[in-house]
């Protein structure tokens, strides 16, 4: 009984979080460079971790009391996603900044980590999946909710361990400049389409 659960948790958080997103492309790029991967992949795991279990704990009730809360995370994330897609935008456009197999000089341990807390934080799709949606089938499997929490949480870590650690056997294909300047437009597009979807739902 408790180890369906546990899939159960496993399948909803791993169909939610490999879908191709703004904190993906960060920790596919940081693995490609081999950059503070284990710190990264850390942080995003930790913080799925929490989420869902703020999610599970029933506290998704004050987001739906706190009505102003979802609209301001929804605007500060488009501005945000906006900002990121234009700055790889430019990484791509900039012959200089890419040589193969080094590329550009890389960003210190803080300011990374910090990217991907704001990558992670600042999405309001991240409260929907982790807070809102796993939060509230977990609680349809009181009251074993916290093993469907935990299948949801070993997701997150298996995941970005897996994208994180597993990009280094793409740096054949990232050999070139013109590879890091196609996966810097890919990285621009997707942040995009993602403040575009915020912005006009």
């Amino acid at each position: 009984m408790l180890v369906s659960v546990v899939l159960a948790g496993f399948g909803l958080g791993a169909s939610l979080i490999i879908a191709i997103g703004a904190q993906n492309a960060f920790v596919l790029r940081q693995g490609l460079r081999g950059e503070h991967v284990g710190p990264i992949v850390a942080l995003c795991a930790a913080s799925d971790m929490a989420l869902i279990a703020v999610g599970v704990g029933g506290l998704d009730q004050v987001s739906r009391v706190v009505g102003w809360v979802v609209p301001v995370l929804r605007w500060v994330g488009v501005a945000f996603l906006v900002v990121y897609g234009a700055l790889s935008l430019r990484r791509a456009l900039r012959a200089s900044s890419l040589e193969a197999g080094t590329a550009e000089a890389g960003a210190s341990l803080g300011r990374a980590l910090a990217t991907c807390l704001a990558l992670t934080w600042l999405n309001p799709h991240v409260y929907l999946d982790t807070v809102l949606l796993i939060g509230s089938v977990a609680l349809g499997h009181a009251p074993h909710q916290w093993w469907f929490a935990a299948g949801a949480m070993a997701a997150s870590w298996c995941w970005f361990g897996l994208l994180g650690y597993g990009a280094r056997l793409l740096r054949p294909v990232f050999a070139t400049p013109r590879a890091w300047r196609v996966l810097d437009v890919a990285i621009a597009l997707v942040m995009w389409g993602i403040a575009a979807s915020l912005a006009f739902r």
